[in-house]
């Protein structure tokens, strides 16, 4: 009843909130992506987004299809999986940044592992940009991770915005530097908050500086200072600094995935394990906090 084409479709339009972005995902036209989500919808007899010029929002209908979309997509590919008759095997170099810490892709990768239990999965969490340089160096065969303002390299899993977060009770005063709690270089985050600041003529001293997500969090609940986050991941216990405070606007940033150059049974164990990471991308920030539209 539901085309597997429609339905990778519509995950890809549910976690960028863009067509266009979706389009680029997938390699296709945008046209093609509105095609395959009026049929879908169509096929449910119901509306699954709302759109505008300006906005892509999934109405009720298509946050309960994301569930089933993944579910059928998950089925078909064990299906083809058995009938192919081959079984993915070796060593994947897997590299997660520090933003997943808190979300559900333990749940992907546990997933994984049990429909691929011969492939031998070594996971490396670190700061994006290092895994970036991992990659390069050829020391991980796939990353998920922030990539720079203007970069074009990688496969985008989905887009957000970033935003000044801190502890409710914490207050910025104009007239003194801002408290900055930012990981180490080569933090993409860290890049970014200086950068604005320094654009918009603002002050600003490090008051906590951690390579661990954790310890940048435990410093944020004290009120040590703000830090920059992707809205779509606000930790509990932090919230978005209000505007009054004056702090200039950070700006979007992409989550993408990239492959390593290796050509071997790794590079198979690579595709699939990206495969599953789109297949269920929504799930690695939906539910953690509320989130604009990319």
């Amino acid at each position: 009843m539901y085309d597997p084409a429609q339905l990778r479709t519509f995950l890809a339009v549910a976690q960028t909130l863009s067509f266009t972005q979706a389009a680029r995902r997938l390699g296709v036209r945008q046209s093609t992506v509105s095609q395959h989500v009026r049929r879908l919808e169509e096929a449910t007899g119901r509306q699954l987004f709302v759109r505008d010029t300006h906005r892509v929002d999934l109405t009720e209908d298509g946050e309960a299809m994301l569930g089933f979309a993944r579910t059928i997509l998950q089925a078909h590919e064990r299906a083809a999986t058995f009938f192919a008759g081959t079984r993915l095997r070796g060593r994947l170099r897997f590299g997660a940044s520090e933003d997943f810490v808190l979300t559900r892709l333990p749940e992907i990768l546990e997933s994984f592992r049990r429909d691929h239990p011969e492939v031998e999965l070594e996971l490396t969490v670190e700061l994006s940009g290092t895994l970036h340089q991992q990659l390069a160096a050829g020391r991980l065969d796939l990353l998920l991770a922030k990539r720079r303002t203007g970069d074009t390299h990688g496969e985008l899993v989905w887009q957000d915005t970033l935003t000044w977060i801190g502890a409710p009770q914490l207050r910025i005063d104009p007239e003194r530097p801002v408290p900055l709690i930012v990981f180490p270089p080569p933090g993409i985050t860290r890049a970014r908050a200086l950068e604005v600041l320094e654009e918009h003529g603002r002050s600003w001293r490090i008051a906590c500086t951690s390579t661990s997500l954790s310890g940048l969090i435990a410093a944020a609940r004290a009120g040590l200072g703000v830090m920059a986050h992707t809205r779509g991941l606000i930790p509990p216990g932090l919230v978005p600094v209000p505007a009054r405070a004056g702090l200039p606007e950070l700006g979007d940033v992409d989550f993408v995935l990239r492959h390593g150059r290796r050509r071997d049974a790794a590079q198979e164990a690579a595709d699939a394990l990206a495969a599953a990471i789109l297949a269920g991308g929504d799930r690695l920030h939906r539910g953690i906090s509320g989130r604009d539209g990319a």
